[in-house]
Parts: structure tokens; C-alpha cells; sequence
């Protein structure tokens, strides 16, 4: 390695993030401040300002486009009624979002129309920005254009739900001030809630799903079925609000 002559094979040398400097670490150690929310609102509306946008990403943002995912998250989640999913949660969250996305096509159209559909992150939680010199946030959904096409507004919605999640409502609520007063989106908090309680019960069936892995040992699959139930009812909560 670094030595001279011809080069035999190319490597990337990498250098390994300091994982206290995450922000899911920050906030543990009740390090995460107001200030630092609003660097980051600021730097996601950087990002999503020069991000790529188009007739195939807007798309995506259509009711009857939203309607797909929202329907294949109820049906995977059937099994899972009564064992981390409550049946009266699953009924009114479906319910509600079905009630929405019918009455609410005039809302989703304007948001298309204002170019508030971009090539987005997709995975935009807590664990995934680093508080540096530079924040960095990693890990975007590369390997799917279906789940970063998507409003902006439901980006910054799953960022404010990882924080509800974590009983941080004060700062979910800073950083939608933040972005809504910078990026001038005043609509955003229209489609808030219905985002927040889609990303929620997102982050529940994936739970779920991990608790159907016969490898894990007893005592994770217990604590994955507090996350999963946590965040179903998460997603409840949001959905009595639009």
C-alpha cells in the first residue's frame, strides 16, 4: 500500500466516522440542541434546492401513486394485527389515510406543481446525519428511486418523526418552524402529518418484519416488538390529527 511503481490494483482508502458524533448519539447524551437543528434545516434546504426534479419524480407524488405504497403497507402488515399491530389502530390508521388521500388530490397536484417533488434522501433519520466540521448525512435509498422520488415534505417528515420517537417533540417542531421559514413552504405543514404517520408505520412493519428472524435472540426480538408497537402507535396519533 503507498509504495512506488506501477500500480497493481486500486483501493479506497476510507476513513471511519467517529459514531458519537451521530446525531441518534447526540440526542442520547442530550447533546442535540436547537441551533444544531436548524444547521441542518439549513443544509437540507441546500440539498433539496439543487436536487434533481422532473415529470418521472414528480410523478410519484401523485394521490394515486401514493395510494400504492400506502395499500402495500396495510397489506403486509395484516399478519402482524394483534401481535405489534393493535386491530383498531390498523383499521383507523388505513381509514384515515384512505380519507385523506381521497379528499386531499387538489393539495398533493399543488405541491407538484411547485416543485416541491425532488430527488430526495429517503432514509433521512437521526442516525444517519453527522454532526462535524461539515454535517454529513449518509446512507441515502440509492438502490430504489421509488422511496427518494418524493415530496420534500416527506423527507423532513421522517427526520421530525425519528425525533417524536424519541420523545423530542420540541425539536421536531424547531426544525419544521426552521425549514417552513426558511424555504418559505408555508403548504409543508398541509401534508405534514399524513407524511409523519406514513414514515411511522413504515418504520413499524419494518420492525415487525424483523421480529420474524428466527436468528435473533430472545431478548432482541422483545425489545423489537416495543419498537414496532411504539411506532405503529406513533403513527395513530398523527392520523387523529388530519
Amino acid at each position: 500500500m503507498e509504495g512506488k511503481g506501477e500500480p497493481v490494483e486500486y483501493a479506497v482508502k476510507m476513513k471511519q466516522i467517529p459514531e458519537e458524533c451521530l446525531m441518534d448519539k447526540l440526542l442520547e447524551k442530550k447533546q442535540l440542541t436547537p441551533k444544531m437543528i436548524e444547521a441542518v434545516s439549513e443544509k437540507l434546504l441546500k440539498f433539496y434546492s439543487a436536487a434533481e426534479t422532473g415529470d418521472l419524480i414528480k410523478s410519484f407524488a401523485k394521490p394515486e401513486r401514493l395510494k400504492q405504497d400506502t395499500d402495500e403497507n396495510f397489506e403486509q402488515t395484516e399478519r402482524y394485527i394483534d401481535v405489534t399491530l393493535p386491530r383498531k389502530v390498523y383499521d383507523e390508521v388505513r381509514n384515515k389515510t384512505n380519507e385523506f388521500l381521497r379528499t386531499s388530490g387538489n393539495l398533493f397536484r399543488q405541491r407538484i406543481a411547485s416543485d416541491r417533488i425532488r430527488d430526495c434522501h429517503g432514509d433521512l433519520r437521526l442516525e444517519h446525519i453527522f454532526w462535524g466540521d461539515e454535517i454529513s448525512i449518509l446512507d441515502c435509498i440509492e438502490f430504489n428511486e421509488r422511496f427518494r422520488y418524493t415530496d420534500v415534505a416527506a423527507d423532513i417528515a421522517f427526520l421530525a418523526m425519528d425525533l417524536d420517537y424519541h420523545g423530542r417533540e420540541d425539536l421536531s417542531e424547531h426544525l419544521i418552524r426552521a425549514f417552513v421559514r426558511e424555504s418559505g413552504d408555508q403548504e409543508l405543514v398541509e401534508v405534514l402529518d399524513f407524511y409523519k404517520c406514513y414514515r411511522a408505520y413504515v418504520r413499524g412493519k419494518v420492525e415487525s418484519f424483523r421480529r420474524d428472524d428466527p436468528n435473533i435472540p430472545e431478548r432482541e426480538r422483545k425489545e423489537v416488538l416495543k419498537r414496532a408497537k411504539k411506532y405503529f402507535n406513533l403513527a395513530h396519533r398523527y392520523a387523529q390529527r388530519f
